[in-house]
C-alpha cells in the first residue's frame, strides 16, 4: 500500500503593518520563503496570490489548484 500525500488546499499568510517605515509586510508559515512588502495593503495581497503558489512549488509542496489564500492582520508574528 503506497501513502499518498494530501495537496494543500489553504495557506494562511499574516499581514503586518510596521508604522515606522510604513509598509505592509506579508508571512506565512504555510509558506516558505514568503517574505514580500509594499506601501498598499491591496498591492501586497496581490503579489502574494502571484508568489504563495510559485514559492510552493519551489519547495516542493504540493498544492490544490483552488488554493485559498487566507489574509490575517496581525500586530505581531511568530512570538
Amino acid at each position: 500500500m503506497t501513502a499518498t500525500l494530501e495537496k494543500i488546499k489553504c495557506v494562511i499568510i499574516y499581514l503586518i503593518y510596521d508604522e515606522e517605515v510604513d509598509v505592509w509586510i506579508a508571512m506565512s508559515e504555510d509558506v516558505p520563503g514568503l517574505v514580500l512588502e509594499s506601501e498598499s495593503k491591496e498591492t501586497l495581497k496581490k503579489r502574494v496570490k502571484l508568489a504563495a503558489p510559485e514559492l510552493l512549488e519551489l519547495n516542493g509542496v504540493e498544492f490544490d489548484e483552488d488554493l485559498l489564500i487566507n489574509f490575517r492582520e496581525v500586530e505581531r508574528v511568530f512570538g
